[in-house]
């Protein structure tokens, strides 16, 4: 709209993501399918698009086809209005080397920013799940006149270190900015919660471009824009931190508001997957004020029969369910699991077959995995563990097109 500020988005996705082997065998991170009809990736661009921002770059580099494929075949916007989600791969537009970091990615892709002008820039991860209005965090970057506002949801300190930790002042400017630091700071308002980062950034494009230059020249960088380009900008009196709990999203309960989980492990991603399952989920994907947004599979509805029943269940389209139990699992498109088989606890991601008789107990089981008939996974893990990944909570994970017999 003529008067609105100018922002692009740039999406950060080129991230290997492995500590979610196998999943990340054969793809990259944000590509990974979630919650039966999505890829990690739809939820930051679903958010995005949501607040109105339109033009939008998503940098990929490893193992990035069905990532770019998801992308172009998805995310279609108005071309008559210059609305655009775009994959941009690495192009080593600045010399023979892929990018060295996130900042180093954003560096390389300038010529994106030059040709958009934008005011402000949106700089934003693809492997968190979550809902966020972030036009409104851009309105409180804007009164501020900050160089970068930083998204930050309050953690209890404790379980802090693991995290990039923000340390504020009261009227919210940053002070300091520690990555994984043994002793978190706390927010101003309570000492046993510390701000952790989100990894979404907004930037007033000048403070943005400048930085990224200071950071191209400094041969003990790292290039990252957590670890480097933050940091700097703190230094300089010109970040400041943006809370999460501070943002409104339409449609949301009292059970959701705040929900934000890093999937980058198994176990993480296992856990997101089941706060979608219960009567009143902790996180809620039919919230249609603001809604997840994909491109579902052309499939028939899902089909239960010979007496198949799911329950506290998520069941995608094309999915058969024949004289089988399935009990607080996602399952998702084009997945059949024949007669006596039992599903508990578990994820199956599009093309899974289980068999006659198999028992599948907290797995996760990559696009067209076989379980063939008779089949137990998770219920003797020694035996798992020599054939297969296990995580550290005891999920069973078997890479796309396995077979177990």
């Amino acid at each position: 709209m003529t008067g609105q500020p100018r922002v692009l988005g740039i999406v950060l996705a080129g991230g290997e993501g492995k500590r979610l082997w196998p999943l990340t065998a054969d793809r990259a991170k944000p590509a990974v399918p979630f919650a039966g009809n999505y890829r990690l990736v739809d939820f930051v661009l679903s958010n995005l698009v949501n607040a109105g921002f339109h033009k939008l770059c998503v940098l990929t580099q490893y193992k990035s086809h069905s990532l770019d494929r998801h992308i172009s075949t998805t995310w279609r916007l108005s071309n008559i209005l210059g609305q655009y989600v775009t994959p941009v791969p690495a192009q080593q537009r600045l010399g023979p080397r892929w990018y060295t970091g996130s900042a180093d990615a954003i560096f390389q892709s300038l010529n994106l920013v030059h040709d958009e002008s934008p005011d402000y820039i949106a700089v934003f991860g693809a492997d968190h799940v979550y809902r966020m209005d972030p036009a409104q965090m851009l309105r409180r970057h804007v009164e501020t006149g900050a160089g970068v506002t930083v998204a930050g949801i309050r953690v209890p300190r404790a379980e802090a270190r693991a995290f990039g930790c923000i340390d504020s002042a009261a009227d919210g400017r940053i002070t300091r900015f520690l990555e994984k630091p043994a002793d978190p700071p706390s927010v101003p308002d309570d000492p046993d919660v510390t701000f952790a980062s989100m990894g979404n950034y907004l930037f007033s494009t000048g403070a943005l471009l400048d930085a990224l230059r200071e950071d191209a020249a400094n041969q003990d960088s790292v290039h990252d824009m957590g670890g480097d380009i933050i940091p700097m900008l703190v230094d300089k009196g010109d970040a400041w931190v943006y809370d999460f709990a501070d943002n409104d999203v339409p449609g949301e309960t009292d059970r959701d508001r705040g929900y934000w989980r890093d999937v980058g492990t198994l176990d993480a991603y296992y856990d997101a997957h089941m706060d979608l399952v219960s009567v009143h989920p902790v996180f809620n994907l039919y919230n249609q004020r603001w809604p997840i947004r994909t491109a579902p599979p052309p499939l028939p509805p899902a089909k239960f029969v010979n007496a198949g029943t799911a329950t506290e269940s998520i069941v995608g389209p094309g999915t058969i369910v024949s004289g089988a139990r399935v009990t607080d699992s996602v399952i998702s498109s084009d997945v059949v699991i024949e007669d006596g088989a039992v599903v508990e606890g578990s994820v199956l991601l599009p093309g899974v077959r289980v068999g006659r008789g198999a028992v599948v107990r907290k797995a996760i089981l990559d696009k067209n995995v076989t379980v063939a008939n008779g089949t137990h996974l998770g219920v003797d893990l020694e035996s798992d563990r020599a054939r297969y990944t296990v995580s550290g909570s005891g999920v069973v994970v078997l890479g796309k097109g396995t077979r177990a017999d």
